[in-house]
């Protein structure tokens, strides 16, 4: 005999009872069916069990959960040490624009070559360091400068090597108001030698860091001067730079400087030619003075 349940019955299930389940009954959860787990439920998982992150799902770190930082990528800056070493070997201009930035006066103008030639260069190494090489012609001292803009003066770190009885002596200075006033730079493995009056230097510098902290652009500027027992005079610069990214070995250089060169004409006996326009102008003055008499 089968019990069929009346639809309106209602089936009230003894307290005591226990219900025993099949062990062969699957349960079979139905597909709209939300599981509420209870406050005190705890799951543990099953030891083979995998998780598999959901496409949307967020890992949030647990108050104790410790997160290992990632490397700086700052180089530290160089230990200063202005020890001059000999340098072997002219400086040239073999790697501008290929691995290192170049400013000259004249321009492409080669140190390593004969006749007069202000020149500087700047290879990034890491982080603010770079290579440097400076040359120029002066019985006193070469000097290269980084401005943050292109008005000169304002505390620029300055490396200045001077001509110091036939060697090579190097100082750290800012120039301010056209002066330059010692100070100790992260500068080392200095190298430099005089031929003549030409005066060449290399270098390893931490340059100061640019008005806009994610570049190295700089203006850069040649300079020369006296250096008379120590003491640096007035520098008279020969190349200032556009604001230029030292890293780049191709940014477009350009010196602000104009120099124009007057050679006058000589006769064999040394006296100066005077110009055309100059003669023609003695003449009617002349001229305007005799009618004046007459």
């Amino acid at each position: 005999m089968t019990a069929t349940p009346s639809p309106n019955m209602t089936a009230t299930p003894n307290p005591n009872m226990t219900a025993t389940p099949n062990p062969n009954m699957t349960a079979t959860p139905s597909p709209n069916m939300t599981t509420t787990p209870s406050p005190n439920m705890t799951a543990t998982p099953s030891p083979n069990m995998t998780a598999v992150p959901g496409h949307n799902m967020t890992t949030t770190p647990g108050p104790n959960m410790t997160t290992t930082a990632q490397p700086a990528t700052t180089a530290a800056k160089l230990e200063p040490n202005t020890t001059v070493e000999s340098l072997q070997g002219a400086i040239s201009r073999t790697d501008c624009g290929k691995s290192e930035l170049c400013a000259a006066q004249p321009e492409d103008c080669d140190p390593s070559e004969a006749g007069s030639c202000f020149f500087v260069s700047a290879k990034r190494t890491n982080g603010q360091n770079f290579e440097f090489a400076l040359a120029g012609e002066s019985d006193g001292y070469v000097a290269a400068s980084l401005s943050t803009d292109t008005a000169l003066g304002g505390n620029d770190t300055t490396y200045v090597c001077a001509n110091n009885n036939g060697m090579v002596q190097f100082f750290g200075a800012v120039l301010n108001n056209n002066v330059f006033m010692k100070t100790e730079l992260n500068v080392n493995s200095v190298k430099g030698r005089v031929t003549g009056n030409k005066i060449e230097c290399t270098f390893a510098a931490t340059v100061p860091v640019s008005r806009n902290r994610a570049s190295l652009s700089f203006s850069m500027a040649v300079s020369t001067g006296s250096f008379n027992n120590g003491t640096l005079g007035k520098p008279n610069t020969r190349i200032q730079t556009n604001i230029v990214d030292l890293s780049n070995s191709n940014s477009t250089v350009t010196n602000q400087i104009q120099t124009t060169t007057v050679t006058p004409t000589t006769t064999p006996s040394g006296a100066v030619v005077l110009q055309q326009s100059l003669s023609q102008a003695l003449m009617i003055s002349l001229g305007v003075l005799i009618l004046a008499m007459l």
